[in-house]
């Protein structure tokens, strides 16, 4: 166990040395035991303590028993996010180690349940390592503000030297784009209309070079077909890099201009299912060579994201549906979530899913220590 708590020893205990009934080491223990075996409020984390004292009480000191729920509501209103996150960092530093992330997806979640009158709900900027299948970081999106400026905050966070960052079109910014080049990473991000020009003149220009087969703009080409479960994926990828359409397309941007731009890259997504055909357009800005094969990779692997991260914290963790609202709670519960999911995540032993985990670790001891241990 020793890894995680280690790091959060960091952490100040917000309470009055006088009124403190419970140590801040049981009270984050048991919350992180609670959360990793299936509970999803104070109420179930408290009962869950009560359930398993015997045994939390062999590593755990519980000289008035176990915290009630309004205990832990309580503390976690009141933890700073802030030292939680820095112990956070430091911890997946330790797991990713030496080992290169490749791909890092950049994505935004908001915990709907945390909506309260006159206050937006918790949005959530996370950073999620495709290879490694972790989340490396994550920010909170301040109150009166959006991803724009979130996102930078969140990669000053991360070592990204020999990465590739991958973004939505909220991070589809020029001031994003040098940042990530003077962090020596390359960058696959999505081009919509909210960049009007730019979208309108990428739009036409693969369309002149794929109609009029223009020789003058090589297009390096690439697909994908996939068949199972009734339907058919065609994935089609056309990339280029040419100098003079480069300079053109940076005579478009706003000041200052896309750092490192490379190549433009159009990806069309087609999908057949029971006789009915669906065909999407999606258009990217990139750092890396017009190899269509590997761009179009990576603007899957981004996907990873949405699939592996807040699908799971919302069917696996019912994070959609927490509600809590005051003070911290919300933001620091988050944390716990996404802790919890790193180690379900790094625990390979049993093939089951993240939920399946989180009821093995609620039944048997062993298992949960073994997950703790990872």
């Amino acid at each position: 166990m020793a890894s995680l708590f280690e790091h959060l020893a960091i952490v100040t205990d917000p309470r009055v040395a006088r009124t403190r009934r419970h140590d801040l080491e049981a009270i984050l223990t048991i919350a992180i035991c609670g959360v990793l075996s299936g509970c999803e409020t104070w109420v179930d984390i408290a009962d869950y303590g009560r359930a398993k004292q015997a045994w939390l009480a062999t590593f755990l000191a519980l000289p008035s028993g176990i915290p009630s729920h309004d205990t832990f509501g309580r503390v976690f209103a009141a933890l700073n996010p802030t030292e939680i996150e820095t112990a956070f960092l430091g911890w997946v530093g330790d797991l990713v180690g030496c080992t290169a992330p490749g791909v890092i997806a950049i994505d935004g979640k908001t915990v709907r349940g945390s909506r309260d009158a006159g206050k937006r709900p918790l949005h959530m900027v996370s950073a999620w390592a495709v290879n490694n299948h972790l989340v490396l970081a994550q920010v909170a999106v301040d109150e009166k503000s959006n991803e724009i400026t979130a996102i930078p905050a969140l990669l000053t966070s991360l070592a990204l030297a020999g990465t590739t960052v991958t973004i939505d079109a909220m991070g589809c910014q020029a001031e994003i784009t040098k940042q990530l080049v003077d962090q020596q990473a390359d960058y696959v991000l999505a081009l919509k209309a909210n960049h009007p020009l730019l979208h309108a003149a990428v739009t036409h220009l693969f369309a002149d070079a794929r109609t009029a087969n223009d020789a003058r703009v090589a297009l390096d080409y690439h697909e994908t077909i996939e068949k199972g479960h009734g339907r058919i994926e065609r994935r089609q990828c056309w990339a280029l890099a040419d100098a003079e359409v480069m300079t053109y397309l940076q005579s478009l941007a706003p000041h200052p201009a896309w750092t490192g731009l490379c190549s433009v890259v159009l990806v069309e997504a087609e999908r057949t299912i029971g006789g009915t055909t669906s065909r999407e357009a999606r258009y990217y800005l990139s750092s890396l060579p017009a190899a269509a094969e590997r761009l179009l990779k990576t603007v899957r692997e981004h996907w990873a994201v949405e699939n592996e991260l807040h699908w799971v914290l919302d069917v696996a963790f019912g994070e959609d549906a927490a509600r809590m609202r005051i003070g911290h709670a919300a933001h620091n519960l988050a944390l716990v979530r996404r802790m919890a999911l790193n180690l379900l995540k790094r625990e390979t032993s049993k093939k089951i899913g993240i939920r399946a985990k989180r009821k093995s670790c609620g039944w048997d001891n062993a298992y949960l220590v073994t997950v703790l241990s990872l």
